[in-house]
């Protein structure tokens, strides 16, 4: 069914439920796990020096693949890890195509109304511009 699923994460809470259900989903279908964490370009001001922030995001992402990373070998699931910078969508769309990804799993906060509208949604956009399909994982289960 699958051979390669792509796991974008920030390794917020968020991700926890989907890390499970990659692993799992990757388990059954015998694919690998492409794990992605963006450091995220757009979230500052250009006209803000913030190296010092995105070392320090650089350094979230590499702890947020690490544990995806750990978590695939106990699984005896290959794993395969990315730290990009950019445009978090864009960079997960881009990678689906360098990568012949098949499906794409990412967790979700469950926002809605003018939260959802000023803070944006990496995996909205993601469900909405992706050719492949997409398993959204919300953070608090059902409901």
């Amino acid at each position: 069914m699958y051979e390669r699923i792509l796991l974008p994460t920030d390794g917020t809470p968020s991700t926890e439920r989907a890390i499970e259900q990659a692993l799992e989903l990757a388990d059954m279908c015998g694919a690998s796990i492409h794990v992605l964490s963006v450091v995220d370009k757009t979230i500052v001001p250009t006209d803000v020096r913030a190296d010092n922030l995105y070392d320090e995001l650089e350094t979230e992402c590499a702890e947020a693949v690490a544990e995806v990373e750990a978590a695939a070998n106990e699984a005896g699931i290959d794993v395969e890890t990315t730290i990009e910078h950019g445009t978090p969508y864009k960079i997960i769309l881009d990678y689906v195509d360098e990568h012949d990804i098949d499906c794409i799993v990412m967790g979700t906060h469950g926002r809605k109304g003018l939260d959802r509208y000023l803070l944006g949604s990496v995996t909205a956009k993601v469900v909405r511009l992706s050719k492949i399909p997409v398993l959204t994982v919300r953070m608090n289960g059902y409901g």
